[in-house]
C-alpha cells in the first residue's frame, strides 16, 4: 500500500461509552466519512428484508446484502426526518441465548482477550493521518489525540469489537498494552482486530505471544509513539512515511494487508503464518452472520477446519478425524453418513460456504442422523 492509497470505505461510528466499551447490550452506530470512500446501511425494516451495505472502497463500489434471517444479532437502522440513515443499534437476540453461550465466554474461563484499536481510531479521526496522506494538511496532522471515547469506525473494526464484547470477551486497548506489555501474558489467547497503528512495545508484546489470532488483516502496519503527558500519538514509520518506499513500519514478515479490501469474506479461511493464526479477509460484516467463524475463535486451532475436512475425505473411517470434524461444527455423534463427502468437497472447492456446510451438519445432528 502506497502513501496515497485510500483505506476501506465503510465508516460506521459506534458511540459506545467514555473510556470503555459500555456494558449495555445495545450499541449505537452512525455514518461518517472514511478516507477510502463512503457506505450506507439501508432496508432492514422487518424479518423479510435484508441489511444492505453499499461500500465504495478505492473507487470500487461493493454492495453486500445480508438477509435479516441470517443475522445473529439485531441490527436496526434509525433514520432522520429526511429518511437518511443516521444510526443503528446492535444487540443480542433473546431467542439465540443458548447459541451465544456456546460461542461466548459467559460461563467459560476469561482467558482470551481482544485488543481494541484505539490508536487506529485516532489515526482515522478529523485532522488526522489521512488528512496528511491526502495532502489536506501538513505534518501537524501526524500527531493526534488518543481518544477518550470509543467513537469507532469500520476502520477500527468496531462491529467486531462490539460483537466480542456482547459475547463477554474481556478486552484491553492499545494504550493499555503499550503502558503494560506484560498484560497480554495474563491471557492464553490474544485476538487482534484492525490494530493498524501500534507502538513498538505493543508490537513486541503481540508478536512475542504464542497464541495470537489476527482476526483482521492489515494489523501491525505502522509504528506510532505515544506521549501520555499530552495524551497523543505520533506517526513514526510506515504507510509511506517518512518516504513512499516504506510500507510496513516494522518490516514485519507476517503482514497480510493484501486481504484488507475483501469485505465480503465470501471464501473466508483461517490459516497459519509462522506461529500466528490469520484470516484471509476483512470480517466486519461476516461476523454478523457467521456462527462458524465466531465458534472457531474458541477452538484450539481455528485454522484446522479446512485440514480436518480434507483429512476426513481422505480417511472417512478414521474415528479421530471424524470426531475432529464434528467438533469443528459443534455436531453431536460419531458417524457421518458417506454422502456428506460430496458437500464437504464442495466446501473445499468453494462451491458452498462453511456456513452452508455447518447447516447440513447441524441438521444431521439435531435429527440424530449422525449417530
Amino acid at each position: 500500500m502506497g502513501l496515497y492509497e485510500s483505506k476501506i470505505g465503510i465508516s460506521l461510528v459506534l458511540f459506545l461509552a467514555v473510556m470503555y466499551l459500555a456494558t449495555s447490550h445495545v450499541a449505537q452506530a452512525q455514518d461518517s466519512n472514511d478516507s477510502g470512500g463512503t457506505s450506507s446501511i439501508t432496508n432492514l425494516q422487518n424479518s423479510s428484508d435484508s441489511l444492505e451495505i453499499i461500500s465504495n472502497s478505492e473507487g470500487h463500489m461493493q454492495k453486500l446484502e445480508i438477509p435479516s434471517s441470517q443475522m445473529l444479532f439485531n441490527v436496526v437502522p434509525t433514520y432522520d426526518n429526511q429518511g437518511n440513515q443516521v444510526s443503528f443499534s446492535l444487540s443480542l437476540k433473546p431467542e439465540l441465548d443458548a447459541f451465544y453461550h456456546s460461542i461466548g465466554l459467559y460461563d467459560k474461563p476469561k482467558d482470551t482477550v481482544f485488543i481494541y484499536p484505539s490508536f487506529t481510531q485516532a489515526a482515522y479521526g478529523t485532522h488526522g493521518f489521512y488528512d496528511y496522506y491526502r495532502k489536506q494538511c501538513d505534518s501537524s496532522c501526524l500527531t493526534v489525540p488518543i481518544p477518550d471515547k470509543v467513537n469507532g469506525l469500520q476502520a477500527s473494526s468496531i462491529a467486531g469489537a462490539w460483537i466480542l464484547k456482547l459475547l463477554d470477551y474481556p478486552y484491553v486497548k492499545d494504550e493499555d498494552v503499550d503502558k503494560n506489555p506484560d498484560i497480554l501474558k495474563q491471557y492464553k489467547r490474544v485476538i487482534v482486530l484492525h490494530n493498524e497503528y501500534v507502538t513498538k512495545k505493543e508490537f513486541d508484546a503481540i508478536t512475542s505471544h504464542q497464541n495470537v489470532i489476527f482476526l483482521y488483516p492489515n494489523a501491525l502496519y505502522a509504528q506510532v509513539s505515544a506521549n501520555y503527558d499530552n495524551n497523543t500519538i505520533t506517526l513514526v514509520r510506515g504507510h509511506g512515511y517518512p518516504n513512499t518506499s516504506i510500507k510496513n513500519g516494522f518490516d514485519w514478515k507476517g503482514d497480510n494487508s493484501e486481504y484488507e479490501y475483501d469485505v465480503a469474506c465470501a471464501d473466508w479461511d483461517f490459516y497459519h503464518k509462522k506461529h500466528f493464526i490469520m484470516l484471509n479477509c476483512y470480517p466486519e460484516y461476516k461476523l454478523l452472520t457467521s456462527s462458524v467463524m465466531l465458534g472457531l475463535l474458541q477452538k484450539d486451532d481455528p485454522a484446522a477446519i479446512s485440514d480436518d475436512l480434507a483429512n476426513w475425505l481422505m480417511y472417512p473411517a478414521d474415528q479421530n478425524g471424524t470426531e475432529e470434524l464434528l467438533d469443528d461444527f459443534d455436531a453431536k455423534g460419531s458417524n457421518i453418513p458417506p454422502w456428506v463427502q460430496k458437500p464437504a468437497l464442495w466446501v473445499l472447492n468453494g462451491e458452498i460456504s462453511k456456513e452452508e456446510f455447518a447447516d447440513i451438519m447441524q441438521y444431521l445432528s439435531q435429527n440424530h442422523i449422525i449417530k
